[in-house]
């Protein structure tokens, strides 16, 4: 009986050429496993290729929801953004993609993984780390770390010699990763920092010149952090990615053009669709800013760095960033509530935040009098915050 292999199967370019390449070295039974986390393709044409290709078996699953629920609003919560603008769309679906591939590999008796993930990207560790938090007995195969292939020309040819289907082209090369919450875009003549990126790339969207002309005003209802509702609808979370995605999409929102420090140490360019992840940050964001005081707020702040870089370096199940699940869930007990914005040509403007859990007090805030606030107070509070600066001008220093 042949030894059998699962692989991390999309139907793009480097896995379609990679079931030939494990039968042709290693005579492996592929299995092909195929994991939707709300990309935009015909499942059925995948399973026909992957067959096609020679697996002998595919599995084609929609973790969208999964992937909505137990990623993505973490993120939310945590308002995590890698180097400060990646909103992670790569780094968050790759977690729970490697648990399914453990347990379908437990299911099926393979004893070995295979990916598509380049030499240089951070999707192999992301993939791999996670594989191994699982089963660390499982052994993994990285086609692009051993074999002959150099480039996505060189793959390229090796499908056309192989009669493989695939759609990517030697004028169109970019490598594009999809799902739900954004679409990337990397390689091609993006690699040269003096070209500007073309817009008819954009999937999910349009550019903020070509957005309509009339504003978009949108109310989002947080319940302990997590959306709920739009403009006072209860949606499910696909339903609702995909409500905020068209909206932003067509307001032009939500487009990064990235260059980003890899984990493996090199510099690289993406150009990052994240219409309604950048419409659920601002939102949360504006929401947090009256829900939360000011030390916890400033704390999670620093965290919120710290909890990016943990999911962009691949570390989704390690011990600290647990820790830190439970430090953002209990930030969250307060940010109940619904934040109107107005979108128009890329921007997101704050339009009213309603909540009972608003820190924010117009009494106190305003410039006016009021029972919890001497303006006389504040001097003796000054004095004492400027005397390390006074005595440190008494001393000449």
């Amino acid at each position: 009986m042949k030894e059998k292999v699962v692989l991390a199967y999309s139907g793009g370019l480097d896995t379609s050429i990679i079931i030939a390449w494990l039968k042709e070295n290693y005579n492996f039974d592929v299995i092909a496993v195929c994991l939707n986390v709300g990309q935009d393709e015909n499942m059925g044409a995948i399973e026909n290729k992957a067959h096609a290709s020679g697996a002998s078996k595919v599995y084609i699953e929609d973790l969208t929801e999964e992937f909505i629920t137990q990623c993505v609003y973490m993120a939310v919560k945590a308002e995590a953004k890698y180097e400060g603008k990646y909103m992670l769309g790569t780094s968050l679906a790759r977690p729970i993609m490697a648990k399914r591939l453990v347990e379908i590999a437990h299911e099926e008796g393979a004893k070995v993984i295979c990916h598509g993930c380049t030499g240089k990207g951070n999707d192999q560790v992301r993939f791999e780390s996670s594989i191994w938090a699982f089963d660390p007995t499982i052994d993994i195969i990285a086609p692009w770390r051993i074999w002959d292939i150099k480039s996505r020309e060189d793959a390229i040819d090796y499908a056309n010699d192989h009669n493989i289907e695939v759609a990517v082209t030697k004028e169109k090369i970019y490598s594009v990763d999809a799902n739900i919450w954004h679409t990337s875009h990397e390689g091609g003549d993006i690699e040269c920092l003096e070209n500007e990126h073309k817009e008819e790339m954009y999937l999910m969207g349009v550019s903020p010149e070509k957005a309509k002309d009339e504003p978009t005003y949108v109310e989002i209802y947080f319940e302990e952090g997590i959306p709920k509702k739009i403009n006072g609808e209860e949606l499910p979370p696909v339903e609702l990615m995909k409500m905020l995605n068209k909206l932003g999409g067509e307001n032009g929102i939500g487009i990064e053009d990235i260059i980003e420090n890899r984990l493996v140490g090199m510099k690289s360019r993406g150009i990052y669709e994240t219409p309604g992840g950048a419409i659920l940050y601002k939102a949360h964001s504006i929401l947090e800013s009256a829900t939360l005081e000011k030390d916890t707020m400033h704390y999670k702040e620093m965290i919120s760095i710290k909890y990016a870089e943990i999911i962009y370096d691949g570390k989704w199940y390690s011990t600290l960033k647990e820790s830190l699940d439970k430090f953002i869930d209990e930030t969250q007990k307060n940010v109940t509530g619904t934040v109107k914005i107005k979108l128009y040509k890329g921007n997101i403007k704050p339009a009213g935040i309603f909540t009972n859990n608003a820190l924010y007090d117009n009494e106190i805030s305003s410039f006016g009098a009021s029972e919890l606030y001497d303006h006389k107070d504040a001097e003796g509070f000054i004095k004492l915050t400027a005397l390390p600066l006074k005595i440190k001008a008494m001393k000449g220093m």
